[in-house]
């Protein structure tokens, strides 16, 4: 199995030339954070997760978590000693605020280091990564002294956070939890019920382990009104803060599963645990949108890092793997040689860069929307990182599967061999799609939340911006004329279907919109990815590397001409209605 190498160079390259990094640079609470600093930064943590996290990989999968008989988890060979060595090196603290002892950088460089976490070992950086959507949720929601109690050794690693929202009757449905929270006379709550599907709900990396949980209080309304978020440490604190005495959850098991072997997905119960009301009764769900955009921009960063390691895999051995020899060859060729191998090796290229500049971008608007001096401008840079959460999670994770999978056929039957490695990145980023929200579920939030901003016009305006590189690619001459062309049909159509879509809604046709909603998200994304494509080979074509120009126009042109076109494709889809659907009873879909 192929060495992870971080794509630092072209992470350089957006962040400098693409998505405006210099923008979010010069606010005053990131004037240390210029960009000069980041790639260093960058090249110093890529470096360290290539000799300290990726070694770890493989031993996460063979291996996995294990529940011990004292009904402790036990971490894969090599795990502890790296996550203490992620501890004192800080990498996966740099995002959070100083005062809590992170290093003030924006989230869109949290996301960078992130990336290089989880191609270096998905499984393994799930666990940093949900500490962060713990982080952000006490950020936004936490008391002063929750904040001061929890969030220092959450942010420094010494304690890790969960996210505990299935239950075993409930599924997506969060509104039909049962997990009650009974107040005790302290002010603390006691927590019984049962959750499922708990990623890193146990570990044997951290002192303590800070579970948010959802639970309803009595009297509470039925459905996610009556929804509660509560603190519920593993071990309960001393008045003094430090370590106290075992709480009242425990775990049952650990799933059986078919990938991220190393990350333990547990069932945990819960009796008469003491808890902690995270904001006010009954806002919950308001709390748990807070960590679950951030784990969902996060789960599509697993796809594109999971898909970058594969892809590196792949082109090792396709230079590698001599076989046969072409027409007019001396001697065997590499695999490398054949056209059907480079173009899956530039499909996956091609879908990478655009997914990278896709997940920044949305990265630059979260920091925008924290920090930008005009608060229209925040406004704006809130609705199109709403906008672009569910595009980055939705397209990031199906790409995350189809770039595996690619690499799979390109090592031919020794992919489908576990002795190479490569099937481990496939059955570990099959959950992407599914976690955090299935991706149906992020295309009917697209459709349904997203694309009612502002009556539509968010969505409209965002199209309108993008257009602008029209102008762009005209004034830069005849070598880009096809890829304005195409572009400009791809903008035509995607107007089309947003415009029907609004109308649709407005009717109050909702079936119809839901059945349009995953190829709408999925055109959306196509859309986007070549955008920023084009954006990015006239960024190139204006610097003093002839190299580099080269390398961004025949990505650009190779995604706008070869795979972009599918976009238009899904118009039929899109517009078709839900009739087809449900034409067909369950008995006729059986038996035909």
């Amino acid at each position: 199995m192929s060495d992870y190498r971080p794509p630092t160079q072209d992470a350089a390259f957006v962040l400098r030339h693409v998505v405006g990094y210099d923008d979010i640079a010069q606010y005053p609470e990131y004037e240390h954070a210029d960009l000069d600093t980041v790639v260093e930064l960058l090249e110093q943590s890529g470096e360290f997760m290539t000799e300290v996290i990726a070694p770890t990989n493989r031993a996460g999968d063979v291996e996995g978590s294990k529940l011990q008989a004292d009904g402790t988890v036990k971490t894969p060979t090599g795990f502890k000693g790296a996550y203490d060595k992620l501890v004192e090196s800080g990498w996966a603290s740099l995002q959070f605020p100083e005062e809590f002892g992170g290093g003030g950088f924006p989230w869109l460089i949290g996301l960078t280091i992130q990336e290089q976490l989880l191609a270096a070992n998905m499984g393994f950086g799930m666990c940093p990564l949900l500490t962060q959507g713990a982080i952000d949720a006490l950020l936004h929601y936490g008391s002063p002294e929750q904040k001061q109690r929890f969030l220092p050794k959450m942010i420094s690693g010494e304690w890790s956070g969960t996210m505990n929202l299935t239950e075993p009757h409930a599924g997506s449905d969060v509104g039909a939890l049962t997990t009650k929270a009974v107040p005790n006379d302290d002010g603390t709550y006691s927590i019984t019920g049962q959750k499922i599907f708990i990623s890193w709900g146990d570990q044997d990396l951290t002192d303590n382990i800070i579970h948010l949980v959802l639970a309803r209080t009595p009297g509470a309304p039925a459905g996610t009104k009556g929804i509660s978020l509560f603190i519920v440490p593993k071990y309960t604190l001393n008045d003094d803060d430090s370590i106290g005495e075992r709480n009242g959850v425990h775990t049952v098991s650990l799933e059986e599963k078919m990938g991220i072997h190393a990350s333990p997905t547990c069932v945990l119960s819960y009796e008469n645990a003491k808890g902690y009301l995270v904001g006010e009764e009954n806002q919950g769900m308001r709390v748990m949108f807070v960590m679950m955009n951030s784990a969902r921009i996060s789960v599509g960063m697993q796809g594109l890092a999971v898909g970058e390691r594969a892809y590196q895999a792949g082109l090792e051995y396709a230079k590698g793997r001599i076989q046969g020899r072409l027409v007019g060859a001396t001697q065997d060729s590499p695999i490398i040689d054949y056209p059907d191998v480079r173009r899956m090796l530039m499909t996956q290229k091609a879908y990478l860069s655009a997914l990278r500049r896709i997940i920044y971008l949305n990265g630059v608007y979260m920091d925008k929307a924290l920090y930008a001096p005009d608060a229209a401008e925040r406004a704006r840079a809130e609705e199109r990182a709403a906008l672009l959460t569910p595009i980055s999670k939705a397209f990031g994770t199906d790409l995350g599967n189809e770039i595996t999978s690619l690499t799979v056929q390109i090592h031919g039957g020794m992919g489908f061999i576990e002795e190479t490695g490569v099937s481990q990145y496939m059955r570990d980023i099959r959950i992407a799609s599914i976690y955090e929200g299935t991706n149906g579920i992020q295309a009917a939030d697209f459709v349904g939340r997203k694309m009612g901003t502002r009556n539509g016009a968010s969505f409209l305006e965002f199209i309108a911006h993008m257009r602008e590189v029209e102008g762009k690619l005209e004034a830069a001459g005849e070598r880009f004329a096809s890829i304005r062309a195409e572009l400009g049909r791809q903008f035509e159509a995607l107007e089309g279907t947003t415009g029907y879509l609004l109308k649709t809604g407005a009717a109050s046709d909702f079936t119809s919109v839901l059945a349009a909603s995953t190829p709408f998200l999925r055109q959306w994304s196509l859309v986007v990815g070549g955008w920023l494509m084009a954006e990015s080979a006239l960024a190139a074509a204006a610097l003093d590397d002839a190299k580099q120009a080269e390398s961004q126009f025949v990505l650009a042109r190779f995604y706008i001409e070869q795979l972009m076109p599918a976009a238009s494709g899904l118009v039929g889809a899109i517009t078709a209605g839900a009739d087809d659907l449900f034409a067909l009873d369950a008995g006729a879909l059986l038996n035909g």
